[in-house]
This record gives structure tokens, sequence and C-alpha cells, in this order.
């Protein structure tokens, strides 16, 4: 089965944001544990950042991520025309 110009162009943006999401991920759970010493001098709420980025900013982050996820390819599938019926 061939893909049209319009399918491969809807896959380029859906790859796109996946991709850019997946680095955040990635920043978010092994950078930030990586220089969690480092980031455990600055405080934070009264907290170590480190720390709170281990306990609350992380799962924060990941929250946001999924919901803009799921805001973004709404708009996208109903820009492509492959949105599902409400």
């Amino acid at each position: 089965m061939e893909l049209t110009e319009r399918h491969q162009e809807y896959w380029r943006k859906n790859l796109r944001i996946t991709t850019t999401l997946m680095v955040i991920w990635f920043v978010v759970t092994y950078v930030m544990s990586y220089f969690a010493p480092l980031l455990n001098k600055i405080t934070f709420i009264g907290f170590p950042l480190g720390f709170y980025m281990a306990a609350q900013g992380a799962l924060i982050i990941y929250v946001v991520e999924i919901f803009y996820y799921a805001h973004y390819m709404n708009k996208l599938d109903k820009e492509f025309g492959v949105a599902e019926e409400e």
C-alpha cells in the first residue's frame, strides 16, 4: 500500500511531536537525575531542587506532556480529516 503525500505529512508531524516529547521525557527522567546532587544546592519552595523534581516536578511535567500530546493529536486529526466522531 502506497501512502499519499498527505499521509506522509501526517506521520511526519506525528513523529516530530512524539520525538520532541520523548526528548523532554528523557531529559526530565535521566539528565535531571544525573545532576540531582548539583540541583540540590538550589532550593525551591523550601526543598532542594533535585528532591522536588524527583518527588513532584517530573510527575507534573509528565502529566502536562500527556495532555499536550492528546490536544495536539486531536487538532492534527481534525486538520487531516481522520478525527473520531464525537
